[in-house]
């Protein structure tokens, strides 16, 4: 089973819970993982998700920590371009540990879905391989 990290920016929670319901056949069998308030604003969508700590207590660390295990497949994170954040220094090293790591990062709905595509092609020629 894959895990994907889920983080938005308050002015993107709602973008987040509309992305994910309209694909929700596509990541049925998938762990989504997410900090603190974008876990609750998902789950009140009806979504299920893994809870972390919220970003600026801790969240952004914890999930390093699950990159650095390799326990991440994909992170995405629709963050909002106007907004600066005090815990911004977490915010780059959990970019740069997606960079370092090589762990797919989709910043804005266009490429999370290019990315949900290409584990799902990927996990097809996978199993065709396999066979």
């Amino acid at each position: 089973m894959k895990n994907i990290v889920i983080i938005a920016h308050d002015a993107k929670k709602q973008e987040m819970v509309d992305f994910l319901k309209s694909r929700n056949e596509w990541i049925e069998d998938i762990n989504l993982v997410a900090t603190g308030r974008t876990a609750e604003y998902v789950e009140s969508g009806g979504l299920e998700v893994k809870h972390m700590s919220p970003g600026r207590y801790g969240g952004y660390r914890e999930i390093i920590n699950m990159i650095q295990q390799n326990e991440i497949d994909i992170v995405l994170f629709f963050r909002d371009p106007q907004v600066t954040q005090p815990h911004h220094e977490d915010i780059q090293q959990l970019l740069d540990i997606c960079d370092g790591k090589n762990i797919p990062i989709a910043t804005n709905s266009s490429s999370a879905e290019l990315l949900i595509i290409g584990l799902i092609k990927k996990e097809d020629y996978e199993r065709l391989r396999g066979k």
